[in-house]
C-alpha cells in the first residue's frame, strides 16, 4: 500500500509541470479570447453593424479561441488526435447538411466586414432597386422603391453585381428628346444647355452634352447628358426638373415636338371607277 501511494505521488510530481503549462495555456487562451472579441466588437461598431450580429460574431471568435486553448491544454496529458478526428467527421457531416445556411452565414460575415453597402443606402441588387433596411447573418433586407420588402440570401447578394447609388455623389442624367424637322439644331442645343444650368444640383464638370444622333420618321432625335450632385438633388428629381424646364423653354421659343405622321393612300378598284363613269 505504501508503495502504491509513493508511486502515485511520484506520478503526480511528474505531472506538475504539465498541469502548470496547461493552466497557463488556459489563462492565455481566455485572455486573448476576451481581447480579440472586444477588438472585433469595436471594429464592427465602427462599421455600424447590427448590435446582435456584432455580439454573435465576437462570441463565436471568443469561444473558438477558448476551444483551441482547451485542446492545447489537454494535449499535455493525452493524445487528442482521435478526439479531433471524430469532431472533424461530425463537423463535416453537419456542415454538408447545413451547407446553404453556412454559405449564407459566411457571406453575411464578409458583407459586414467589407461593407459594400450600409443600412440606409440606396442600392440595386439582383434586379431589385431599393433601400437597405438590415444586413443579417443569413439575409439582407431591402425595401424596394415601390414599397415591397425583399429578403435576399447573403450568398446571392455577394455573388451578384452590387450598385450603390448612395455612394455615387455625382450621377449622369440621360434625357432622350425628339424635335421636329422645322427646329434649328443649334437653337435647340443652346436652349437646352441654358435650361439645365438652372437645375438644382447641376455641376458643370464633366461638361454637359447635347448630341443629335438620328433622323427619325417625323423627328430629329437627340440625347442630353449632364451631371448632378446627388447630395443636393436625386437623379430622378433632376430628370423631372430638366424635362419640365426644357418643355417650357421650347414653348416660349416656338420649338415644336414632333407629331406622328401617317400617310394613308386609298386606291379605288377598277369596278368602282367604271361605276363612277
Amino acid at each position: 500500500m505504501q508503495d502504491y501511494f509513493a508511486k502515485l505521488a511520484e506520478q503526480f510530481l511528474e505531472a506538475v509541470p504539465d498541469f502548470i503549462v496547461a493552466f497557463f495555456i488556459l489563462v492565455l487562451s481566455f485572455y486573448f479570447a476576451g481581447l480579440l472579441s472586444r477588438l472585433l466588437t469595436r471594429m464592427l461598431v465602427r462599421q455600424n453593424a447590427v448590435a446582435s450580429v456584432s455580439h454573435l460574431l465576437s462570441q463565436i471568435l471568443k469561444w473558438a479561441i477558448i476551444s483551441l486553448g482547451v485542446i492545447a491544454a489537454l494535449q499535455r496529458f493525452f493524445n487528442v488526435t482521435a478526439f479531433l478526428t471524430g469532431l472533424g467527421i461530425i463537423g463535416f457531416t453537419v456542415g454538408f447538411a447545413l451547407q446553404n445556411i453556412m454559405q449564407n452565414f459566411v457571406s453575411g460575415v464578409i458583407l459586414l466586414v467589407q461593407r459594400p453597402f450600409r443600412a440606409g443606402d440606396n442600392v440595386s441588387i439582383a434586379g431589385f432597386d431599393g433601400t437597405v433596411l438590415e444586413i443579417g447573418l443569413r439575409t439582407t433586407e431591402i425595401k424596394t422603391f415601390d414599397g415591397r420588402i425583399i429578403f435576399l440570401p447573403n450568398a446571392d447578394v455577394l455573388s451578384q453585381p452590387i450598385v450603390n447609388y448612395t455612394r455615387a455623389n455625382h450621377r449622369r442624367v440621360d434625357l432622350p428628346i425628339s424635335v421636329s424637322y422645322d427646329a434649328e439644331p443649334e437653337t435647340v442645343r443652346s436652349v437646352i444647355l441654358d435650361e439645365i444650368k438652372n437645375i438644382p444640383g447641376y455641376i458643370s464638370q464633366p461638361d454637359p452634352l447635347v448630341l443629335f444622333h438620328t433622323f427619325g420618321n417625323s423627328s430629329i432625335d437627340l440625347n442630353v447628358f449632364f451631371w448632378v450632385d446627388t447630395s443636393i438633388s436625386s437623379h430622378v428629381a433632376a430628370k423631372d426638373v430638366a424635362l419640365t424646364r426644357i418643355k417650357q423653354a421650347f414653348g416660349k421659343r416656338k420649338i415644336e415636338f414632333p407629331h406622328p405622321i401617317q400617310i394613308i393612300r386609298i386606291q379605288e378598284s377598277g369596278q368602282n371607277k367604271r361605276k363612277g363613269k
